[in-house]
Protein backbone atom coordinates (compact mmCIF):
# COMPACT_ATOMS: atom_id res chain seq x y z
CA UNK A 1 0.00 0.00 0.00
CA UNK A 2 1.15 3.63 -0.31
CA UNK A 3 2.33 4.25 3.19
CA UNK A 4 1.92 8.05 3.22
CA UNK A 5 2.49 10.17 6.17
CA UNK A 6 -0.74 10.20 8.06
CA UNK A 7 -1.73 13.25 8.22
CA UNK A 8 -2.34 13.04 4.14
CA UNK A 9 -4.60 10.75 5.30
CA UNK A 10 -7.99 12.36 6.00
CA UNK A 11 -7.70 14.63 3.06
CA UNK A 12 -7.34 11.77 0.39
CA UNK A 13 -9.83 10.08 2.45
CA UNK A 14 -12.16 12.57 2.28
CA UNK A 15 -12.54 12.83 -1.55
CA UNK A 16 -12.20 9.09 -1.97
CA UNK A 17 -15.02 8.19 0.29
CA UNK A 18 -18.07 9.07 -2.16
CA UNK A 19 -16.64 7.41 -4.95
CA UNK A 20 -16.29 4.40 -2.70
CA UNK A 21 -19.55 4.52 -1.60
CA UNK A 22 -21.14 5.23 -5.26
CA UNK A 23 -19.17 2.19 -6.68
CA UNK A 24 -20.55 -0.10 -3.66
CA UNK A 25 -24.34 1.52 -4.79
CA UNK A 26 -24.04 0.07 -8.57
CA UNK A 27 -25.08 -3.56 -9.18
CA UNK A 28 -22.05 -5.60 -9.41
CA UNK A 29 -21.46 -5.99 -13.33
CA UNK A 30 -21.05 -2.05 -13.27
CA UNK A 31 -18.58 -1.42 -10.43
CA UNK A 32 -15.88 -3.12 -11.84
CA UNK A 33 -15.63 -0.41 -14.96
CA UNK A 34 -16.36 2.39 -12.66
CA UNK A 35 -13.65 1.98 -10.85
CA UNK A 36 -11.57 1.44 -13.77
CA UNK A 37 -13.05 4.62 -15.31
CA UNK A 38 -12.17 6.89 -12.12
CA UNK A 39 -8.72 5.31 -11.77
CA UNK A 40 -8.18 6.22 -15.86
CA UNK A 41 -9.60 9.78 -15.50
CA UNK A 42 -6.96 9.99 -12.11
CA UNK A 43 -4.19 8.97 -14.15
CA UNK A 44 -5.01 11.15 -17.38
CA UNK A 45 -5.02 14.50 -15.66
CA UNK A 46 -2.55 13.32 -13.23
CA UNK A 47 0.47 12.38 -15.86
CA UNK A 48 1.34 14.86 -18.60
CA UNK A 49 1.54 13.20 -21.74
CA UNK A 50 4.77 11.81 -22.33
CA UNK A 51 6.55 8.59 -22.02
CA UNK A 52 8.08 9.40 -18.86
CA UNK A 53 5.43 10.23 -17.31
CA UNK A 54 3.39 7.13 -18.99
CA UNK A 55 5.78 4.70 -17.33
CA UNK A 56 5.48 6.16 -13.87
CA UNK A 57 1.84 5.57 -14.27
CA UNK A 58 2.16 2.04 -15.49
CA UNK A 59 4.68 1.71 -12.09
CA UNK A 60 2.34 2.76 -9.79
CA UNK A 61 -0.42 0.49 -11.29
CA UNK A 62 1.96 -2.06 -10.95
CA UNK A 63 3.15 -1.47 -7.12
CA UNK A 64 -1.07 -1.36 -6.57
CA UNK A 65 -1.65 -4.55 -8.36
CA UNK A 66 1.82 -6.46 -6.25
CA UNK A 67 0.60 -4.52 -3.11
CA UNK A 68 -3.04 -5.50 -3.19
CA UNK A 69 -2.04 -9.51 -4.00
CA UNK A 70 0.52 -9.30 -0.68
CA UNK A 71 -1.53 -7.56 1.20
CA UNK A 72 -4.94 -8.71 0.53
CA UNK A 73 -5.25 -11.53 -1.83
CA UNK A 74 -2.31 -13.55 -0.09
CA UNK A 75 -3.35 -13.43 3.06
CA UNK A 76 -6.40 -14.46 2.13
CA UNK A 77 -5.68 -16.99 -0.21
CA UNK A 78 -3.40 -18.57 3.15
CA UNK A 79 -6.41 -18.20 5.41
CA UNK A 80 -8.17 -20.86 2.36
CA UNK A 81 -5.60 -23.17 1.97
CA UNK A 82 -5.65 -23.70 6.30
CA UNK A 83 -9.86 -24.03 5.89
CA UNK A 84 -9.99 -26.23 2.98
CA UNK A 85 -6.35 -27.70 2.34
CA UNK A 86 -3.74 -26.87 -0.39
CA UNK A 87 -3.43 -28.50 -4.02
CA UNK A 88 -2.27 -31.83 -4.16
Amino acid sequence: MPYIKKEQRPQIDKLVQPIIEHVKSLPVEDQDGSINYAVTKILKNVYPKKYFHFNRALGVLTAITQEFYRKIIGPYEEEKIQENGDVE
